[in-house]
């Protein structure tokens, strides 16, 4: 059994092009059935962007959905051309032959979420008049997601899920799965994740919204057939999100206050320590791939979340559930801390409901999940493998004669 603590001397996993999934491509399912949303509103018809990794067996009974975080999209891992300077899927030290979520044994599923802006319908997307939605786009919320995704298994005739696993926002997606179709999920990996979003949550979001509502060229969403883009306010949302995403301690270790270029103090206000040109590298490369409008539903959509909504208590929520769940947490991430992760865990138990807690002793703060390759490799796959035999096994004959 892994101890869930990473070990003191490094020695990470080493994954190269060639044990890659390798080339692969964003395909798109289109729904024209409305969808239905908590919100009250609705869209007539939606698009989800997905990516395919493995092989579905016969009887469709492999497949592991993986629910991206905020910033994430359906490129989950490999590459979309030969370009050798094209960066791999987001958690491509995750899922491939061999790996955490091994293609050799399971079908892997991501898709972009519904909101998002990388193939998804989302605020950019065309409205029914031709235009893109902006902000007449409805708001949406965690539940939506999974709705949207439900659309998605029952298209490829998946009617339970071996797994479903995510990581932050992706956490929420799964857990969330499991209260709306408890009878289509098995298992639940539920990462550095929360099962309700904390006032310190929220706060962090709305000073990002603040910075792209402050940038001029946001014009109130309406800014698609402008060429300015609110550029500005949206890598500064990103500079602060990232700064939660790490740690005090990695943030020390990687940059302390090491100037960029000069060698000593300059007394001016160009950028002169590395942690600052680091956080506006940042911010520059996430307004290349990222709709400014959709970070504002996504982050709407995680202050909103609360698995015991609609429900009197977070028990009566977690009561419906037949899943079985693995929740990781991790020492040094202050975004959703041990005790939140603990919030799902203790009822879980008390409900008798079959769940593992592993905290991980790890240094790198919200993104030890991404990072500590080894450690999730040999919790996550090794859960993963251990359920997978179990469910493999043929069910004990009852011996019970008749009287």
């Amino acid at each position: 059994m892994p101890n869930g603590k990473s070990k003191s001397k490094k020695k990470e996993l080493v994954f190269t092009r060639e044990n890659s999934v390798g080339l692969v491509e964003r395909q798109f399912a289109h729904f024209d059935a409305p969808l239905k949303l908590r919100s009250g509103g609705r869209l007539d018809n939606f698009t989800l962007a997905y990516e395919t990794y493995g092989a579905l067996n016969e009887d469709k009974s492999n497949v592991i959905l993986i629910c991206h975080a905020l910033s994430g999209d359906s490129h989950v891992a490999g590459y979309y051309s030969d370009d050798p300077n094209e960066a791999p899927g987001w958690w491509d030290d995750a899922v491939g032959p061999g790996k955490m979520f091994d293609t050799n044994r399971y079908y892997v599923i991501c898709s972009n979420v519904i909101g998002g802006c990388r193939g998804s319908t989302g605020p950019s997307s065309p409205a029914p008049d031709g235009k893109p939605f902006g902000l007449r786009f409805p708001v949406i919320t965690i539940s939506d997601m999974v709705e949207a995704q439900r659309h998605l298994m029952d298209r490829f005739g998946i009617t339970k899920l071996f797994a479903i696993a995510g990581g932050s926002m992706g956490g929420m997606q799964a857990l969330q799965w499991a209260v709306n179709y408890p009878e289509r999920v098995e298992n639940v990996l539920f990462i550095a994740s929360t099962p309700l979003s904390s006032t310190q949550n929220i706060a962090f979001n709305e000073i990002g919204r603040q910075a792209i509502y402050a940038d001029p060229n946001w014009r109130r969403g309406d800014y698609y057939d402008h060429p300015e883009k609110p550029d500005a306010g949206l890598a500064v949302a990103r500079m602060i999100g990232h700064i939660t995403y790490m740690s005090e301690y990695s943030l020390e270790k990687k940059f302390g206050r090491r100037l960029q270029n000069n060698t000593e103090l300059a007394y001016t206000f160009d950028t002169e320590f590395a942690v600052e040109s680091y956080l506006q590298h940042q911010g520059v490369k996430f307004v290349e791939r990222f709709d400014a409008n959709s970070y504002l539903y996504i982050t709407k959509a995680l202050d909103y979340y609360d698995v015991s909504d609609g429900y009197s208590t977070i028990y009566d929520a977690l009561r419906k559930t037949n899943a079985n769940f693995l929740v990781v947490s991790f020492s040094s991430d202050w975004l959703y801390t041990d005790k939140q992760a603990r919030e799902l865990v203790d009822p879980l138990r008390r409900l008798k409901k079959n769940v593992e807690y592993q905290r991980v002793k790890a240094s790198f703060g919200h993104d030890s999940f991404l990072v500590e390759v080894e450690t999730m490799t040999e919790l996550v796959g090794g859960y993963l493998d251990r359920m997978w035999k179990r469910k493999q096994r043929p069910p004990k004959k009852n011996d019970d004669k008749k009287g």
